[in-house]
């Protein structure tokens, strides 16, 4: 029987338009866009991977075949990189997705927000408690972010969003909580808004793209009203969560790169490509003898 307390699934969706990367995301998902040789999902998938997961729940939409195909095995090429002896980029096409680990696609009909995108989830998920992955919030840490996070909730069996501290004039870009200190790496949330004003915000402290939820969460889910533009959001969800379960907000150990934005997409393909064994050192010679006045 499958032990409940232990996190086994992941969440990750990704039927939104990706609107802000036009024209490069009018016919190729931006959880595909590259940093350095890897789409922005491969990277959220090794991450879930590395926390234990084994069933990757992947929430779609029209234009997102191409993720399909991604974790999908390739026969054609793998052959034709084994008869030309490239037996270490089959090896990279052969390690995408791990043996014992599924991937599974749900078609999200509409476009009704992240917290209807995660209630796809629930014919999948059912009793147990999950992660959700937003891919374009890139994490890098020396431990993944969601084997932490799934480390907290193993201990507390409570859910945990994670949260780090944003400047004032950015809250109303996330859901900000109000809280109060647990430890060094823990706060009790006590309430939840989405994108306040800066004047209005109750804190600094925001949610950022990983969640481990209870299931109790698609209760909510099903039973609050959709908010603006007919969304049903996920922020409203955790707020009702909050009256009946404890939930914890986690700061993690690592870097946060908001690959939804043009700056943070730049800023993580530098930061990589300073660290990728392959082009690494050239590539810091090349950012040296840049003209950066230009």
């Amino acid at each position: 029987m499958r032990n409940l307390k232990v996190i086994r699934k992941a969440v990750f969706p990704v039927a939104g338009m990706g609107s802000r990367f036009l024209p490069a995301t009018k016919a190729s998902p931006k959880e595909m866009m590259a940093i350095v040789d890897k789409p922005l999902i491969q990277y959220a998938v090794e991450e879930a991977v590395a926390a234990g997961i084994t069933d990757l729940i992947f929430i779609t939409g029209r234009s997102k075949r191409s993720i399909e195909d991604h974790f999908d095995k390739a026969y054609e090429l793998e052959a034709e990189l084994a008869r030309r002896g490239k037996m270490e980029l089959l090896r990279i096409t052969r390690e995408v997705i791990p043996e014992g680990v599924n991937c599974i696609y749900v078609r999200q009909s509409e476009p009704l927000g992240l917290g209807h995108a995660v209630l796809c989830a629930l014919p999948i998920v059912k009793n147990e408690a999950f992660a959700v992955i937003l891919a374009d919030d890139m994490m890098v840490g020396e431990v993944s972010v969601t084997r932490q996070m799934a480390e907290v909730y193993e201990r507390h069996h409570n859910s945990v969003l994670a949260v780090q501290e944003v400047p004032r004039e950015q809250t109303r870009q996330y859901g900000i909580v109000s809280s109060v200190r647990v430890n060094a790496e823990l706060e009790q949330v006590t309430g939840i808004v989405e994108k306040p004003e800066p004047e209005e915000a109750a804190s600094t402290m925001a949610v950022v793209g990983r969640y481990i939820l209870t299931p109790r969460i698609f209760h909510h889910l099903r039973n609050i009203k959709p908010g603006a533009g007919g969304e049903i959001q996920l922020t409203d969800a955790i707020s009702a969560l909050i009256e009946e379960e404890r939930v914890l907000g986690y700061r993690y150990r690592g870097e946060r790169f908001d690959c939804g934005s043009k700056l943070g997409y730049l800023q993580a393909t530098v930061t990589l490509g300073l660290e990728h064994p392959e082009v690494k050192n050239e590539f810091a010679a090349y950012l040296r003898g840049l003209n950066v006045t230009r």
